[in-house]
């Protein structure tokens, strides 16, 4: 048989040759027959989905959602910022003209309300003395001019075997957008050193106050700015996030502090400044920053909610009252209290006369061990339960005396000002004079 031709069978019995047909003819027969008939059947089904209207409307509603959406995605991608997703949030990632558009915004709403601070003080030194200043910043808080700054901006007493420096012999404002020579004098309203904060006045109207934010609801990683004075530059701005909440610190002279930690640039001359969160609100006033080798971008700012308590008791009554108990004491520390087998706590040094400890019948030896359930180890530690009460509650305190527990009840009494404290001790060395 030859290779190059077949036979087929005719219906007259007899064989005839068929030359054979080009392979691409057989390809085409067996690709066109499956799919003319996958045509025929693919279009059956579509008829038949065409005749159930559930059917129908999803498969138009897809094939124009897909079409659409394909072409707005394409859109939108080169227009709108991208959104970063996992279990945990949903964050909308700014591009870098919406970062500047918010604090070219933030800088415009907050700088008009933001002042320059200088004190002038004197200074002795080597049998002389001098005349010096000081520039910090300070923070409208309203229209006729109560303006707040920090304590250590304003009073700047201080002392030490070379040299004194003196109380704040006048203390001038200048508002932003003013000419450099036009001053305010500022009366001080009141000081608070336990907050770090204090409250000046300035004869003016219509001054641009800041807004007030809530410095209870902010997050870490949320856009902040710094508004002040630093190193004399008037009306300067940085920017950052918050680094850290509730973070506590303590400053030169053993004061305690809870703070908004940030990296934004506050430097000298930058205390008693705003800082800012992106709605242009006040949220801190900024206080105190670490320095030195190897430290960098470590701010700290006081919470706007809390300093507004001391702020508001200052304009009213120009003192901060607060809970009182009436004694002086130190810390038993657990290697004391192996040593003379005591329990750990607060050693009662001193009681004050007609206080609210002496009422309550707590003695000089007393060791304070409880406040409210709460174990205390210090006198910090009393003071952070005491603040957290109010002038004439009852509070409960747990101490030891004479091998023995004892609860005690006392009712918080006012804080005296330093002039009774001063006529106090007065009294105490006449009677002690009088003795001798």
């Amino acid at each position: 048989m030859n290779n190059d031709t077949e036979f087929n069978y005719s219906s007259n019995n007899n064989f005839k040759q068929i030359p054979k047909q080009p392979k691409q003819n057989s390809f085409g027969k067996s690709f066109m027959v499956p799919f003319v008939s996958g045509i025929l059947g693919a279009s059956l089904m579509l008829g038949i989905c065409f005749g159930v209207p559930n059917i129908k409307n999803k498969l138009i509603d897809t094939e124009v959602v897909s079409e659409k959406d394909t072409t707005s995605e394409e859109k939108k991608s080169s227009t709108t910022p991208s959104t970063s997703q996992n279990s945990s949030y949903n964050a909308k990632l700014m591009d870098i003209a919406e970062y500047s558009e918010t604090a070219i915004a933030v800088a415009e709403a907050s700088l008009p309300s933001v002042v320059g601070i200088t004190v002038t003080y004197n200074v002795s030194a080597f049998g002389g003395s001098t005349t010096a200043t000081a520039t910090g910043s300070g923070v409208i808080i309203s229209e006729d001019g109560y303006i707040i700054t920090n304590n250590h901006v304003i009073n700047t007493e201080s002392s030490s075997s070379y040299y004194q420096v003196t109380e704040a012999t006048g203390i001038t404002v200048h508002l932003y957008g003013e000419a450099e020579d036009k001053l305010y004098d500022a009366e001080i309203i009141g000081s608070d050193s336990s907050t770090d904060l204090a409250v000046l006045k300035i004869d003016a109207e219509n001054l641009q106050a800041i807004k007030i934010g809530d410095s209870d609801n902010l997050r870490v990683g949320e856009f902040v700015m710094a508004v002040g004075n630093p190193l004399g530059l008037d009306s300067s701005i940085t920017c950052g996030v918050i680094s850290a909440l509730n973070r506590k610190v303590d400053d030169e002279d053993g004061n305690s502090y809870n703070t908004i930690q940030t990296d934004a640039a506050i430097n000298a001359g930058n205390s008693g400044g705003a800082l800012i969160n992106s709605k242009g609100e006040l949220i801190g006033i900024n206080s105190l920053k670490l320095s030195g080798d190897g430290i960098e971008g470590i701010g700290f700012a006081m919470p706007i909610n809390s300093s507004m308590t001391i702020i508001n008791q200052l304009i009213e009554f120009g003192i901060v009252k607060r809970p009182y108990i009436g004694i002086t004491g130190s810390a038993l520390t657990e290697a004391l209290s192996k040593r003379y087998n005591l329990p750990v706590g607060v050693y009662v040094e001193s009681v004050m006369d007609d206080g609210p400890a002496s009422q309550a019948g707590i003695e000089v030896g007393d060791i304070i061990t409880e406040v409210e359930g709460k174990a205390v180890t210090s006198v910090e530690e009393i003071n952070e339960i005491k603040n957290t009460y109010e002038i004439g509650d009852t509070i409960s305190l747990k101490i030891y005396r004479n091998n023995e527990y004892k609860t005690i009840k006392l009712t918080l009494g006012e804080t005296p000002t330093q002039e009774e404290k001063d006529e106090e001790n007065t009294d105490k060395e006449n009677n002690t004079s009088q003795k001798k």
